[in-house]
């Protein structure tokens, strides 16, 4: 089991690898739902850039949904209450990051307005992260979650 630091390390350290932010969190988490990484990476590989680089909901926030859904998610569709126990659960998570960061949008957090004409992804380098610092966002999303479901 990981000390609560290593899972932000462990997270902002898949980032810098060049996993997307959903991927980053996600994949940082895997050993502790016993997630196949391969199988991980290709679920949370389309919520990058705000889903599909669109600049909608922010991929970390969508990785804590993810991770809500592992923690309080329901398997059973007539089970009323267990699916509002997760949604109130995802609500809470990501009122949680809007506090802290002013929003769960992509485009508001990152100051880039609009969905990308092209998917074309940018090359990280110092510039990259000044403009979009999504490093600290990712950091938060992981200490909010270890707050909520970690030791």
């Amino acid at each position: 089991m990981l000390k609560k630091e290593n899972y932000v390390e462990r997270t902002k350290d898949n980032f810098r690898q060049g996993y997307n932010c959903c991927q980053a969190v996600l994949l940082a988490y895997c050993d502790r739902y016993g997630i196949d990484k391969d199988l991980a990476l290709k679920i949370s590989c389309s919520f990058g850039g705000g889903m599909g680089r669109m600049k909608e909901v922010c991929g970390a926030v969508c990785a804590m949904a993810m991770i809500a859904g592992l923690e309080t998610g329901n398997t059973d569709p007539k089970n009323i209450e267990a699916k509002q126990e997760n949604y109130e659960m995802v609500r809470y998570l990501m009122n949680e990051f809007k506090k802290e960061n002013g929003s769960i949008y992509c485009s508001e957090l990152t100051s880039l307005e609009g969905n990308e004409v092209m998917t074309k992804v940018q090359e990280r380098g110092g510039r990259y992260y000044k403009k979009k610092p999504c490093l600290e966002y990712l950091a938060d999303a992981a200490r909010i979650l270890e707050k909520q479901f970690i030791d």
